[in-house]
């Protein structure tokens, strides 16, 4: 993904209901450049946990324009597109540098990477896993990139040892 591309003004671009991965692919072929950030999530399916992968912003897709060619209605005419998001009927760029810092966190297949910046202490959501959207702190972070956690389970505190790619900040 060229980040740096003088002439690409990123915008974003409502996605129709289930429609992600259709909107995607009709973009790409159009040659337009995408950022579609995911994330894995557990669900419950058929009393079974599974992990799925999410769009970050549901329903919302990075489209990055070559602003030379001034070819916009050509994505709200996508197959699996609403439109881009406008004021005044005019598609709103999204500042590049908010766009840059996400596609940073994320790797070549648009999946979030572990963050390296957990230390003890830290309150976290779990987004993976048994203890999905459970709340936890941080005990301690080993170097085999597994995270000790304190999760209050029917008042008590419960130790659990879990992936860092399971865990998500809270901020606050």
């Amino acid at each position: 993904m060229e980040l740096h591309d003088r002439n690409t003004v990123w915008f974003l671009a409502q996605i129709k209901p289930n429609s992600s991965k259709i909107a995607e692919v009709n973009l790409k072929r159009q040659g337009f450049k995408t950022f579609l950030p995911r994330i894995e999530k557990t669900i419950r399916r058929n009393g079974k946990f599974v992990k799925v992968m999410r769009p970050l912003f549901l329903g919302y897709i990075f489209v990055g324009l070559d602003i030379t060619q001034g070819l916009w209605r050509k994505v709200n005419s996508t197959y699996g597109i609403t439109s881009l998001v406008s004021f005044n009927k005019t598609p709103a760029a999204v500042p590049k540098d908010l766009v840059c810092g996400l596609m940073m966190r994320y790797d070549f297949n648009a999946k979030l990477k572990p963050s390296k910046f957990f230390k003890a202490g830290d309150k976290v959501s779990l987004i993976n896993g048994p203890f999905v959207n459970f709340v936890a702190e941080i005990e301690k972070i080993a170097s085999d990139k597994r995270a000790w956690l304190l999760i209050e389970i029917m008042s008590n505190q419960t130790r659990v040892t879990v992936e860092t790619d399971q865990l998500q900040i809270i901020n606050g």
